[in-house]
């Protein structure tokens, strides 16, 4: 099933649409410089809830800069999981004085003399500020002890740090969402073979993508030994799964919602998530416990 919408005529015999265009059109009228095409009903449905949200999101803004709170949320996960695509969804419609996306590159000389959580604490937010890490300090986690960025050392100080760290941050008034995007190893595949192919996506393909695929099991120990280690009662992990793209943007924001209190909030059975794309971060433990004999099946 579809949905009819009208679109300005073009050349091309193929339309790709931005997204929300689908939307915006659905109503136009006919004319003779327009031309109808179909679009899957679920399209329609995916843009009508992410918009729903998108005010939602606008809300929380609205009553963080009123109360002066700061938030936190950290986005972590395999490369092509998902991560930028969400946070772009996201902080589409907020005012940017409140809310910034924090995606630092690889630290200096200089910051690699530093604490190691020095170069993250630049970055939190003052009052009032929504602050979004795409990627944060659990580089140290999973990236930099597969790929020979961090010693053995580093690694276990890491594990043994960041719960103090992140306890000294909650109990500073910073409220911590911690998101990690898990991603199939089929489908991470797909991806990088998509981005390869488009030269508008090809920026995003670097060396330590190329090798995350044989990697994978490695990858995978390092995933339960953060969530082992780092998912704690005050800042605790929530894994989406991301295979289904657009489902993992909505349940993400939804869930996201539904942790906060703010003025005009919709009621929460609008809010609830799909058990299936959201799983607390122990319950992630529980599984990979099960199935470590076997890490190219689980996850990543």
């Amino acid at each position: 099933m579809g949905a009819l919408c009208e679109l300005p005529v073009t050349k091309s015999s193929k339309v790709k649409l931005s997204e929300g265009e689908a939307l915006k059109n659905r109503d136009s009228k006919e004319s003779d410089k327009r031309v109808q095409i179909w679009v899957p009903k679920s399209t329609i449905e995916y843009e009508q809830e992410k918009l729903k949200l998108q005010i939602e999101l606008l809300k929380l803004q609205t009553h963080v800069r009123k109360t002066g709170q700061r938030i936190v949320m950290l986005f972590e996960g395999r490369d092509a999981a998902g991560k930028g695509g969400t946070i772009k969804r996201i902080r589409e419609h907020l005012n940017p004085r409140g809310a910034r996306v924090v995606a630092l590159e690889k630290p200096s000389d200089r910051e690699r003399t530093q604490w190691y959580f020095q170069r993250y604490t630049d970055h939190l937010p003052s009052a009032g500020e929504i602050v979004l890490f795409d990627r944060s300090w659990y580089n140290r986690a999973m990236v930099e002890p597969v790929m020979g960025f961090c010693t053995d050392e580093q690694h276990k100080r890491f594990l043994k740090y960041s719960p103090v760290f992140e306890r000294i941050l909650t109990k500073e008034g910073i409220i911590l969402i911690k998101l990690y995007f898990s991603v199939s190893k089929k489908m991470q595949l797909k991806r990088f073979e998509k981005r390869a192919k488009d030269p508008l996506k090809q920026y995003k393909l670097s060396p330590v993508d190329m090798q995350a695929q044989e990697l994978w099991g490695e990858y995978t120990m390092r995933k339960f030994q953060m969530l082992l280690e780092t998912n704690t009662s005050l800042s605790p992990w929530t894994v989406i799964r991301s295979d289904n793209k657009k489902r993992a943007r909505i349940n993400c924001m939804k869930h996201i919602l539904s942790k906060m209190d703010y003025e005009g909030k919709i009621d929460d059975s609008e809010l609830a998530v799909d058990p299936k794309i959201v799983i607390s971060g122990i319950d992630e433990i529980k599984l990979m416990e099960g199935n470590l004999a076997k890490p190219h099946k689980l996850p990543g």
